[in-house]
């Protein structure tokens, strides 16, 4: 039955501190690495959302063995063989990181696999990551969406790539055939979030990687077999920018989420929250296995400015945009978002459904195939219905809508409350935290 989420006034005033659950990327990245290493692997605070637990079936499927304790899962990996007989049917959900990166871990496989999603997923382009699969001697059917079928082959010979998208996805699924070729591949990839690079380094995987303005060349070694990976995953900054931005535009609140991750290649938005007059700082920083680690700091903004956003921040806070509309939705003058092609690839065409949104709001807009502006109102309270629907079960224009509601008032019902599983369950539980 669907699940319908109404909103009838705003949040009150709040002083709290939060955790978020483990971030989503590093959680699947964890769960397909472990399941290439025959020792234990271990990890805590693994997010438990519908994509992660998709991730665990798929591994599960070709062989890994899994076990959830109290508070930590454990996996036992099947190597770098896959040993499974006959077809493979692979089930990525509505995940887009599990589908691309997992046929770049298959790479070696001679059985054929089938991959499949849901109905949000199917419609996603693959030719990101089917291109370069093709080159290390894969073989696909002819669709660049799901469902597809892949062949790989068992010695895949190493390739020269360039990733034009800043797309983490395509990039870490090369890595990962990568690591199954004979000999040593290069990647030129344009600038996107670096936790596999981060991981491959604290595992001792040969690999090098040379930093450029626009790009990074990736040099990685092909290897026979590979460590365990224990792990602590801390927050998820795209789970924590949904509470940052509704502190910052409720009135006299302030927040402190503990233990995020603040990887420089996903803090996009907390350098456009502060260009925008947020009140923003990091406390307790460290660095872990790589990573930086961070409490961050809110509170309420008063005056909030408008933005000329640099596209070069793009790719940091691709994930985060949704909210950071709302922020301009408030903010003094006309704020320009531009270079927004990929937003439209996501879950749902977000880009699109920001401008509805805002529209609903009564918020004005003008928006094209890849940017938007939008004329904020510092002033902006809301005082009418607005029902959000059919967004392809989107979880982001969910909870952007959730907090908009929180943040400007209004009557709302906001349909398939259920779309925060596949990467934030307990959403809404810490938000009832929040307006006790």
């Amino acid at each position: 039955m669907e699940k319908i989420l109404n909103i009838k006034k705003k949040i009150k005033s709040f002083n709290k501190s939060i955790f978020v659950e483990g971030d989503k990327s590093l959680s699947i990245r964890w769960v397909l690495i472990s399941s290439l290493s025959k020792k234990k692997s271990t990890a805590y605070n693994l997010l438990k959302s519908e994509d992660v637990m998709r991730s665990i079936e798929c591994i599960k499927t070709l062989g890994s063995k899994v076990k959830f304790k109290k508070n930590r899962c454990e996996i036992i990996g099947n190597g770098f063989h896959i040993k499974k007989r006959g077809g493979i049917l692979i089930n990525a959900g509505n995940s887009g990181t599990l589908g691309r990166i997992i046929l770049g871990l298959l790479i070696n496989s001679k059985n054929k696999i089938k991959l499949i999603g849901d109905k949000s997923l199917s419609k996603r382009d693959f030719s990101r990551v089917i291109e370069p699969l093709k080159k290390f001697g894969a073989n696909f059917d002819t669709k660049n969406n799901l469902p597809l079928t892949m062949k790989g082959l068992e010695n895949p010979k190493p390739i020269k790539y360039f990733e034009t998208k800043g797309s983490a996805q395509c990039k870490t699924s090369i890595m990962f055939a990568a690591l199954k070729s004979l000999g040593t591949t290069e990647i030129k990839a344009k600038k996107s979030r670096n936790h596999t690079e981060l991981l491959f380094r604290y595992l001792r995987i040969p690999i090098r990687i040379k930093k450029r303005k626009q790009f990074d060349i990736i040099k990685l070694k092909g290897i026979k077999k590979i460590n365990s990976l224990n792990y602590r995953i801390p927050g998820d900054i795209s789970s924590c920018a949904f509470f940052l931005v509704l502190t910052i535009l409720s009135d006299n609140s302030q927040l402190l989420v503990k233990n995020v991750n603040i990887n420089s290649s996903r803090t996009g938005i907390i350098k456009i929250l502060k260009k925008m007059g947020a009140i923003i700082k990091f406390k307790n920083q460290k660095i872990y296995k790589g990573e930086k680690i961070a409490d961050i700091f809110v509170k309420s903004s008063k005056k909030l400015r408008s933005i000329d956003c640099p596209k070069e921040w793009n790719s940091s806070a691709i994930d985060e945009f949704l909210v950071i509309f709302l922020v301009a939705a408030k903010a003094k003058g006309i704020s320009y978002f531009k270079n927004l092609d990929e937003l439209n690839q996501k879950e749902s065409p977000r880009l699109i459904w920001a401008s509805k949104i805002l529209n609903f709001m009564g918020v004005e807009n003008t928006m094209t195939k890849s940017s938007i502006r939008i004329r904020g109102n510092p002033n902006l309270r809301l005082d009418k219905n607005i029902i959000i629907k059919d967004f392809l079960k989107d979880h982001r224009v969910f909870m952007m809508s959730t907090i908009a509601a929180l943040s400007f008032g209004g009557n709302w019902k906001i349909n398939d409350a259920d779309s925060i599983r596949t990467s934030f369950p307990k959403f809404l539980k810490i938000l009832k935290e929040l307006n006790r």
